[in-house]
């Protein structure tokens, strides 16, 4: 049964209380009330992409029940993806459900999950200044990051500014004051009154010192940004390095500024990325930003898959929408051969198999 509304209408049926929130994903809505205290998320929409929490369609607002939503938790914050939904509860406790398909909901297993599952929140660096955790999804991604608490705020930063590699940061005033970096940043973190001298008096200091994280620090509480955590900032920072440092590569390489450069590998955690040469190419269009296509240099034979086909294309598209392969698609070994490099290089086999082997179905099938 479809309804189309064309013009604004009053949603009945509402449980009666105060809506906190609304999200929508792309079939889906999930709406946050509170009673009293307690606070109960409600979904409308269409369950086959998963994101409801249910195992049917509904056409009003009807409440998401799991036993994971304990009496003595409540849920503090909830977002939608493009078909997978996230909770956050005070307990600090990850829940959700909907499609995995590209490892959305940060789970091992691939699979999809109709119904509100809980998911283990990662292992961070700094657990002992963390206390509060935020949550994000983009269409087919999601983000956890995590802040200082307001109240703590001083204390955990002097903490975090007393680590060893901070403590030589120091300076002399024109009256002979010692300054400390730490407590320096400090200040302006809480009362932002450094005078324009002391602010470049400190950049200077710092910017000799070639401690790396200290640097990330100050530009984070320098910018215009300085709500960000430090710790979370450095952290992203050094992905964006390395995301930078890829990208010129590839750009200098592509552009046959040093031919010579047959390989380019980055070493991280123990983890070993090699790029071979030539480029990869982003289609922004189908995986907002990831490079799907590959060019491989195998004996010095270079097999160019740096343009995909349309067909691939088509392929790929279709498949991240509906986990399908069109009927009237007419699969190739060369089409074959085309998405199996970019589902090996990226390694999305391990999050859905489902693509390269419905391709070799139907191929053995027109064939």
């Amino acid at each position: 049964m479809q309804r189309k509304i064309q013009k604004l209408t009053k949603i009945q049926n509402i449980p009666k209380g105060k809506i906190i929130d609304i999200q929508c994903g792309n079939i889906h809505s999930i709406m946050l009330i509170e009673f009293k205290s307690k606070r109960k998320l409600y979904s409308c929409g269409d369950y086959q992409l998963n994101g409801l929490g249910k195992y049917e369609n509904t056409y009003e607002f009807t409440e998401i029940k799991s036993s994971l939503f304990e009496e003595n938790d409540n849920i503090i914050d909830f977002c939608c993806g493009n078909s997978h939904t996230l909770i956050l509860t005070s307990n600090s406790k990850l829940i959700g459900f909907g499609r995995n398909f590209f490892g959305q909901l940060g789970t091992e297993d691939p699979g999809n999950q109709l119904i509100p599952i809980q998911i283990e929140l990662p292992k961070l660096r700094f657990n002992e200044y963390i206390s509060n955790y935020h949550i994000s999804c983009g269409a087919f991604s999601s983000f956890i990051y995590y802040s200082l608490p307001f109240s703590n705020l001083e204390e955990d930063l002097i903490k975090l500014f007393e680590r060893k590699e901070f403590c030589d940061i120091s300076f002399k005033t024109e009256n002979g004051e010692i300054i400390e970096a730490h407590k320096l940043i400090l200040k302006y973190r809480l009362n932002q009154n450094l005078n324009q001298n002391q602010i470049e008096k400190l950049k200077e200091i710092i910017s000799k010192k070639s401690i790396k994280e200290s640097n990330q620090i100050f530009e984070m509480i320098y910018s215009n940004n300085s709500k960000i955590n430090p710790i979370l900032y450095s952290e992203i920072k050094e992905i964006i390095n390395l995301n930078e440092k890829i990208e010129e590569t590839m750009k200098r390489i592509y552009l046959n500024e040093n031919e010579n450069e047959k390989d380019f590998i980055i070493e991280r955690k123990e983890k070993q990325y090699k790029f071979p040469k030539l480029i990869l190419i982003m289609r922004s269009e189908l995986y907002r930003g990831m490079f799907l296509s590959v060019t491989e240099d195998t004996s010095n034979k270079v097999t160019d898959y740096s343009e995909l086909s349309e067909e691939s294309f088509q392929i790929f598209e279709y498949w991240i929408y509906s986990n399908q392969i069109k009927d009237e698609i007419q699969i190739t070994q060369e089409i074959i051969d085309e998405i199996k490099i970019g589902i090996d290089y990226f390694q999305l086999n391990q999050t859905n198999p489902n693509l390269f082997d419905l391709l070799i179905r139907k191929f053995n099938n027109q064939n």
